[in-house]
């Protein structure tokens, strides 16, 4: 569902019940378009004081604004927007919190001293629109201190968001307030949109998603993707009723925030319950926050690291691209070797019969007229087939035969060099691949961090080694689980950790898991000088399918080996290794059930 106006209003409630009377403590910016307050809450009664966490991003793909306990590691330098708010609001109170309207608009007011001693007052509004999502910094008078992006004229024709403009709400799309709309205003405009009724009200009405209409379509037994000229009197009349009773909801904060699962994943999530969906499973968490902060919490984290990699996901794709043309010129160049026993033999035959038969070799080229001998018609001793072999009239017997001795030898060069070059150019192509997969399984910066050394390493980027680092970032460090049986399992997430995993954490008895041909993780099964039961190896065998290209497939072939028979050839890329004996299972994703992650990462991926 997207977050839309009513998910906001019920967040507004929440965060009003929350906040309203804590003052601000710290404030970052772990990311350019987020921000992260720590607030703490006076104590009241018997109630305690209480250090909360409020999160707000404009990110222009997954705009958000919740309560959260993670605490993210910040720049070694904060920003200028971070640096700005630290010195007008830090201590500030929080007066209030409100939504304009039923608009994805959050304003945060905010009381302080100014550095005379005067009460000032500020407010901090994050807008969630898309593309356009902003967190704007604005004095009593609604002007425009700063805001995490400036929208200069040249951006955006309608508002400019720069310092000493004037903050106002742009209304482009021109939607009615849902708590101010009129019968006229529902048979007039809504009800005659040339498009399905969920459409015409989610584009109508200011705070509504698609889901959200969908839903007001099936509270009234009414088909949300229908036109809106098939409605009948009744229909509309449900329809209008069924919206009263949500905005009554709304007007008297009774949401009831729920998350619907299908697969055991999270599917939907809304502010109130939505009736269409009453056969999934569901869970009624305590608080809107908790209920976003787990449906995007993951989609979140795909989406940044998506966006931070996307740099090296385009190095990688290139040098793929480039290395599979290669591979396509060389197995060409192959093929044409094919030929070149055929030129040895020509050249044999030649030197055999060319004297006999061909006597009069060389003839002048002026003398090359139409009766000149084009070929040697001669038989091949190794099969006693006649042959037609091609010569040039112009050069003698032992010229034509050193031609084609020339081809052979020419030809045999090209083999001996070509197959080199084509096992290097395979080899290249194995490990870009790879790189490739565990960009797929990066789920945080220290993640992202091994793989851009390992370019640098291997040549691809340029070294990094002068940029300034982040010493705060954690090492990226291999995955852990547990089986069933209590067995430790671990999983590589790049080259690095593979060869660490194989080579210096497994001993010769411990079992080693791969997919079978493509791209995935080594999976490490400690087994020690036991013997783990089967269920135990279909695990194993299931997290090796699951850290794979081929983890969309419901079942998939795994090779899997004692760790004594795995070697690493030398000079090999990172994570290459070669195996000469070995079992093969079918792994199935059902397995996943019985696998314990160590800790959140794990916990991640499955």
């Amino acid at each position: 569902m997207a977050f839309d106006g009513i998910t906001l209003a019920a967040l507004t409630c929440e965060l009003k019940n929350s906040l309203v009377g804590a003052h601000i403590k710290k404030i970052a910016q772990p990311e350019p378009d987020e921000l992260l307050l720590t607030v703490q809450t006076p104590a009241a009664g018997s109630k305690k004081r209480e250090t909360l966490r409020l999160k707000l991003s404009a990110n222009a793909s997954l705009p958000l604004i919740h309560l959260t306990g993670e605490n993210k590691t910040s720049p070694l330098s904060a920003p200028n927007f971070c640096m700005l708010l630290r010195k007008h609001i830090s201590g500030a109170l929080i007066s209030d919190i409100t939504q304009e309207g039923l608009e994805r608009i959050l304003r945060i007011s905010l009381s302080t001293k100014n550095e005379l001693g005067d009460d000032v007052t500020f407010s901090l509004i994050t807008e969630m629109m898309g593309k356009h999502s902003n967190i704007i910094f604005v004095d009593e008078s609604d002007v425009i201190i700063d805001s995490i992006k400036h929208v200069n004229s040249l951006m955006s024709s309608v508002r400019e968001v720069l310092p000493g403009k004037p903050y106002f709400i742009v209304n482009t799309l021109q939607k009615h307030s849902p708590f101010s709309l009129e019968i006229s205003d529902w048979n007039e405009e809504i009800f005659k949109k040339p498009c399905s009724v969920a459409k015409a009200l989610s584009g109508s009405i200011t705070g509504m998603s698609m889901c959200m209409a969908h839903e007001l379509c099936y509270r009234a037994n009414t088909d949300g993707d229908a036109p809106t000229d098939s409605l009948g009197g009744n229909a509309r009349s449900a329809i209008m009723e069924e919206f009263r009773s949500l905005i009554s909801t709304l007007n008297k904060n009774s949401f009831e925030p729920v998350i619907y699962y299908k697969n055991d994943m999270p599917f939907e999530f809304s502010a109130v319950e939505l009736s269409m969906y009453d056969g999934l499973k569901h869970d009624n968490p305590s608080s809107i926050s908790e209920v976003i902060e787990r449906y995007y919490s993951e989609k979140e984290t795909l989406t940044r690291i998506n966006s931070k990699s996307a740099s090296l996901r385009t190095t990688v794709q290139n040098n793929l691209e480039r290395n599979i043309k290669k591979i396509s010129i060389l197995e060409k160049q192959l093929k044409d070797t094919e030929k070149k026993d055929k030129h040895q033999l020509y050249g044999e035959l030649i030197t055999t019969y060319g004297y006999t038969n061909l006597p009069a070799l060389p003839i002048p080229p002026e003398r090359v007229d139409g009766s000149a001998p084009t070929k040697l018609i001669c038989t091949d001793y190794h099969t006693g087939k006649e042959l037609e072999i091609p010569i040039d009239p112009t050069l003698s017997v032992a010229d034509n035969a050193n031609r084609y001795y020339e081809k052979y030898s020419k030809a045999k060069r090209t083999l001996e060099a070509v197959t080199t070059q084509l096992e290097e150019a395979h080899a290249e192509r194995e490990h870009l691949e790879s790189v490739m997969n565990e960009l797929s399984l990066a789920r945080a910066e220290q993640d992202l961090t091994a793989i851009r050394n390992e370019l640098s390493d291997q040549g691809y980027i340029k070294s990094n080694q002068g940029k300034k680092r982040n010493k705060n970032l954690p090492k990226s460090e291999p995955l852990h689980f547990i089986s069933s049986d209590g067995y430790d399992i671990y999983v590589g997430k790049n080259n690095y950790q593979n060869d660490e995993l194989t080579f210096k954490l497994a001993t010769g008895n411990d079992w080693w898991f791969h997919a079978k041909k493509m791209p995935g993780s080594h999976v490490i099964l400690k087994a020690g000088d036991t013997e783990p039961p089967q269920k135990t190896f279909e695990e194993a065998a299931c997290l090796a399918a699951v850290f794979s290209k081929g983890n969309a497939a419901d079942k998939l072939e795994i090779d899997y080996v004692q760790k004594k028979h795995v070697k690493k050839p030398h000079g090999s890329k990172p994570g290459f290794v070669v195996y000469y004996t070995n079992y093969s299972m079918m792994a199935s994703m059902e397995y996943k059930s019985g696998i314990t992650p160590c800790g959140p990462d794990e916990e991640a991926y499955l």
